[in-house]
């Protein structure tokens, strides 16, 4: 597949480094030669340096012959002329990062009219995996499958859970909570553990669950599962704008702190419910005086990594609200993890993960779709959806009878509304919605689960 990328910045390479692994011959284009420069040793591709809205640069870049052109800019509306140049002078699907709130609710238009294929906003798409958090604050990462039928749950083992020495075969029969444990974060390393796997406290477990039976197994161990009732946001950016948008529609309260007084005007025009704060968010007398000791959640979103990072390690040591701070540039994950500071979210990553799942859908072939694609354990494994459209090699046996690849779990199937975690005896049909999770990377198909 041919693929063409506008814009090397932050999302333009974590999506070229990802889309390198996945059989494709990438063209990157970007107008700043020193951001060229300094991506090109990491990332097998070919370089255009020029504007990606021109009709000379993109010929350059081999439009005509392109399989998809992604337009990841910093502009909205020069990703969309890329996409629309592009479809005028080839015949490949487009993508567009569209990041401002004003386009939000055209969306439609700007895919019929404009023929876009898709849009990506990457500052919604972190709100919405904020308050999803907001909403369940004993997991550390949420993520859903089948509309929101099916949720992947990440959790910190603590010894008052008394899970500790547990092996995950006497899950089922100790909490009777239809659940599944797919992945397990160890001091020993990352695993798709099998029922012989043992627990241990300080271990991050992921689990495949509905929200229901999540809600009654964190219940049963003890963890809060009551979404949070109030919440400080430091930085009052778009991000902020979305999220606290969600959360006011739930009744949770909401204080947005923003050095920007202009910004803080226009937040309050569109937040009217929400409670407007003029300061430096980083001032420690006016987070205490804001009520940060007793808050449910607390949410760092300024424009600095490292302010994030030193923001929520402060709400740590004085709060036991639920922690959430952004992540866009800093490249120490293994280190921001291990400061056990909440959950963190980065958006390039978030955006990465919905266009190549759009790319996997692409390339499938006949039998199934890819319609969820997640990097989890840091990226070292993959929890995929299939969506069974037609006839294919996993039909017609049960579970137990297939081959199936190793380090590859069929953690939950979807049939006419009903979600079960799948047994031996359970077989895929036409129209189930499967989900996978495999450290085998670039399961296109279905199919691909197959050991052949």
């Amino acid at each position: 597949m041919q693929i063409i990328i506008v814009g090397c910045g932050k999302v333009g390479r974590t999506l070229a480094e990802q889309l390198q692994e996945e059989d494709t011959d990438l063209t990157l284009i970007d107008i700043s030669a020193d951001k060229i420069n300094s991506i090109s040793d990491d990332i097998d591709a070919l370089y255009v340096i020029g504007n990606g809205a021109s009709i000379n640069t993109l010929m350059e870049a081999g439009i005509e012959t392109a399989d998809l052109l992604i337009a990841v800019t910093a502009s909205d509306e020069l990703n969309l002329l890329c996409c629309l140049i592009a479809q005028k002078t080839g015949h490949c699907h487009t993508i567009a990062r569209v990041r401002n709130p004003i386009y939000s609710d055209e969306i439609s238009f700007i895919k019929e009219r404009l023929g876009v294929t898709m849009i990506i906003n990457p500052e919604l798409a972190a709100a919405q995996e904020i308050y999803r958090l907001l909403r369940f604050p004993s997991a550390i990462k949420i993520d859903t499958f089948a509309r929101g039928r099916v949720e992947l749950l990440k959790f910190k083992v603590l010894p008052e859970f008394g899970l500790d020495g547990m092996q995950i075969s006497r899950f089922a029969d100790t909490f009777r909570c239809d659940i599944l444990i797919c992945a397990i974060e160890s001091r020993s390393g990352m695993a798709i553990p099998g029922g012989n796997h043992v627990i241990h406290d300080g271990d991050m477990v992921s689990i495949l669950a509905t929200p229901q039976n999540a809600a009654m197994f964190f219940k049963k161990i003890g963890l809060k599962t009551h979404q949070v009732k109030n919440t400080i946001i430091v930085g009052g950016g778009t991000i902020s704008y979305y999220l606290a948008k969600a959360l006011l529609s739930m009744k949770i309260n909401v204080k947005i702190i923003e050095q920007n007084k202009e910004r803080c005007e226009v937040l309050s025009d569109l937040l009217p419910n929400a409670t407007i704060i003029n300061g430096d968010g980083t001032s420690k007398p006016l987070l205490m005086s804001e009520g940060l000791a007793d808050v449910e959640s607390f949410v760092a979103l300024t424009n600095f990594d490292e302010e994030n990072v030193f923001l929520s390690l402060f709400a740590k040591s004085i709060s036991d609200g639920k922690l959430v701070a952004k992540v866009n540039r800093l490249a120490f994950d293994d280190v921001i993890d291990s400061l056990e500071i909440g959950s963190v979210i980065y958006p390039k990553y978030i955006t990465a993960d919905h266009i190549l799942q759009y790319v996997r859908a692409m390339r499938n072939s006949i039998g199934s779709n890819v319609e969820t694609l997640y990097h989890i354990l840091d990226g070292k494994a993959e929890a995929l959806e299939f969506v069974i459209r037609e006839n294919c090699p996993v039909l017609g046996k049960t579970l137990s009878e297939l081959n199936l690849k190793k380090n590859l779990l069929v953690g939950c199937l979807h049939r006419n509304g009903m979600v079960r975690i799948p047994r031996g005896q359970d077989t895929i049909q036409i129209g189930d919605t499967v989900i996978i999770v495999t450290t085998n990377k670039g399961l296109c198909d279905i199919s691909d689960i197959l050991d052949r």
